[in-house]
């Protein structure tokens, strides 16, 4: 059987919460050549928010998520940094879908 890529399929992302806003942007212009927009997706997004938000260990968190905690470290981390970068550069943060998320409904 053929593969389309390399390594293991992404496993599903369990998503609880879809941000109502998902662009940010400096108030102030940038000086100087603009530099592209931080993206975040939905999997770090989540991540953050069950973690710094929620105040969830990062094990409750990857239970929540369907990953594994290595996983949520891995995400949390990125969006971490994401959002570090955007508050010291002043750019532009996007969050978007990464195409391997699960929106958990209330019924569930």
């Amino acid at each position: 059987m053929p593969r389309w890529g390399r390594g293991r399929r992404r496993k599903m992302r369990m998503i609880e919460f879809i941000p109502y806003a998902r662009h940010f942007y400096p108030a102030l212009p940038r000086f100087g050549p603009p530099k592209p927009p931080i993206i975040m997706t939905y999997e770090e997004f989540e991540a953050l928010r069950l973690v710094d938000y929620e105040g969830l260990t990062q094990e409750e968190a990857g239970k929540r998520m369907g990953v594994s905690r290595g996983t949520i470290w891995r995400a949390l981390t990125s969006a971490r940094k994401k959002v570090a970068q955007m508050l010291v550069e002043g750019r532009e943060l996007i969050i978007l879908p990464q195409g391997n998320e699960v929106i958990k409904s209330d019924e569930e």
